[in-house]
């Protein structure tokens, strides 16, 4: 089962694309993890993903998400490959979105 879940915070601009079928969003997103070391240090680790959502749940999501934004993220990785303008093969992978929701902090929920 190809399946992720990710919370996080959405790290830029949303990128919009249209198509004869609807539409596309991408983004960042960034995902922080950490441990404790032997000397008892607290390390922070951010990772982002690449996220990509298509269609209805794009039209959406247009309409709230924005950078910094907490979210929760339900999907399946996709990876795919490309030849850039300098003529090198990039790899990507990407989490392609069928869940989005937004996370309230606590002030958020508060007012």
């Amino acid at each position: 089962m190809n399946s992720v879940k990710l919370i996080g915070t959405v790290g830029r601009e949303i990128h919009v694309k249209e198509f004869e079928g609807g539409k596309m969003l991408s983004f960042s997103l960034a995902t922080d993890e950490g441990y404790v070391n032997k000397n008892n240090e607290e390390i922070k680790n951010t990772v982002w993903h690449h996220v990509v959502i298509w269609r209805e749940l794009a039209e959406r999501c247009e309409a709230f998400l924005t950078t910094g934004k907490m979210i929760s993220v339900e999907g399946r990785l996709t990876y795919r490959q490309y030849v850039d303008k300098d003529n090198r093969t990039v790899r990507r992978t990407e989490v392609t979105a069928f869940k989005v929701e937004e996370i309230l902090k606590k002030q958020e929920e508060a007012v």
